[in-house]
């Protein structure tokens, strides 16, 4: 079973979010699988990440890229890992099977009541299926843990 983090966002965009996270990904030691919803959003996040100051460098690819099984972050529209990521960063609600990785990460705008409604369906469907699950809110601070 996974271990799985809902993130949810009510101060930045995914695209200001991600970076630190990914950026603390590496420093682990593990490679990650962006998944988003469709082509704009993995285009809009491939250059955001060339262009985040913090972390400074987040190299990554995308199936356009020479060689993506080389990247330790990937990008991509569907369910395809390259690479053999151990975390998975869910965007916008984008779908994977959860327990092929050792983490997973779904971020969701909670100023976006459809985003939130269809992240606790996923929430209540990783609890029946078992995986351990995790809470996470953006305050002034960062990332906090709620119980």
């Amino acid at each position: 079973m996974a271990e799985i983090g809902f993130y949810h966002l009510t101060r930045t965009d995914i695209a200001a979010a991600l970076p630190p996270l990914l950026g603390r990904t590496l420093q682990a030691g593990e490679r990650a699988l962006v998944l988003c919803p469709d082509q704009a959003q993995v285009a809009a996040l491939d250059e955001a990440l060339w262009r985040c100051a913090t972390p400074d460098w987040l190299p990554h690819g995308t199936q356009a890229t020479p060689h993506p099984e080389w990247q330790p972050i990937f990008l991509a529209a569907e369910n395809v890992n390259p690479a053999g990521a151990a975390f998975l960063f869910r965007i916008g609600g984008a779908q994977a099977e959860s327990g092929a990785y050792k983490r997973v990460f779904d971020l969701f705008d909670g100023n976006d009541a459809d985003a939130v409604a269809a992240a606790r369906v996923r929430w209540r469907e990783a609890k029946q299926a078992g995986h351990a699950l995790t809470y996470w809110k953006q305050t002034e601070a960062g990332w906090e843990r709620a119980q």
